[in-house]
């Protein structure tokens, strides 16, 4: 039973993978189904986490709009996230940004990542 699950995870799983990390700003192309149509929407924001494995790893991407902030979290291998592209790098030291969410204005900012 369990090396069947695993065989049918391994067909879902995407082939090319976008590379991005904790801290980033992303902008995430996601399909979206309006009746008989479909469009891309662009979500930009900064990537609090990055959890799970194989095709039920997930990342939560946060954005502020119109004062008010925004969290989506977006499965990695879904088909309706077309990709992901990195806007900047961020320099953080922790796996999950939580404490993003209590602050406001130029706190909340990220440093960028020189390399």
């Amino acid at each position: 039973m369990n090396q069947i699950i695993r065989e049918i995870e391994a067909e879902q799983l995407k082939d090319k993978v976008d590379e991005f990390n904790v801290g980033d700003t992303v902008k995430v192309y996601g399909k979206i189904k309006e009746g008989n149509r479909e469009r891309i929407q662009v979500f930009e924001g900064t990537v609090l986490k990055k959890q799970g494995g194989s095709n039920r790893a997930t990342f939560t991407v946060r954005k502020v709009s119109n004062g008010v902030g925004v969290e989506k979290t977006w499965p990695m291998h879904s088909p309706n996230v077309e990709r992901v592209e990195v806007v900047r790098r961020g320099k953080v030291r922790r796996a999950k940004l939580n404490y993003l969410r209590d602050r406001v204005g130029k706190k909340a900012k990220v440093k960028e990542l020189v390399k």
